[in-house]
């Protein structure tokens, strides 16, 4: 026996204009939160990153590519320093956050929060959260729990995707 239940119009409509107008209201505080949305690196061209970032940066950065694990001399970098977006220089990590994870890529335990935005990725087939640079939305990698002391994170960045500045 099938039951059916009934909801009388009028709460059906309300709930939905509620529903509507906190979706609306989200929109704009999180637009307005977002200190990056009027950045010109938002209406650069996938034309335009083509030209500006090498071939295998250009794939990561703007379509989520993965370099080959063990393929970065970032991964051999302990100088002190800052490690920036590629593509907008953004500094996205310091250098003292750097660990090696034994994963292949350079491996960060903290990352510039006010720099990084992140989203659900199913890519794979299982969730991942995906954090890309938060200014050209550039993709660097994704976060897994992980990682050691003191946050047990671990943003497993993809070396293309950064450039080191000492100092």
């Amino acid at each position: 026996m099938t039951q059916s239940i009934r909801i009388p119009r009028r709460t059906l409509l309300t709930g939905l204009g509620a529903l509507s107008l906190g979706a609306a209201l989200a929109g704009k505080a999180s637009a307005a939160a977002d200190p990056f949305a009027s950045s010109p690196f938002r209406q650069t061209t996938d034309a335009q990153w083509r030209t500006r970032l090498p071939g295998l940066s250009y794939d990561v950065l703007r379509h989520e590519a993965t370099e080959r694990p063990y393929s970065s001399p970032l991964n051999d970098e302990h100088r002190a320093g800052t490690f920036v977006c590629k593509a907008c220089d953004l500094p996205l990590f310091l250098s003292a956050w750097k660990f090696d994870s034994g994963t292949g890529w350079p491996s960060f335990f903290r990352a510039n929060p006010a720099n990084i935005a992140t989203k659900s990725d199913f890519a794979i087939g299982i969730p991942r959260t995906e954090y890309h640079c938060a200014r050209c939305l550039g993709h660097q990698g994704h976060v897994f729990d992980d990682g050691p002391a003191p946050t047990g994170k671990r943003y497993c960045n993809n070396g293309v995707a950064l450039i080191f500045k000492p100092g």
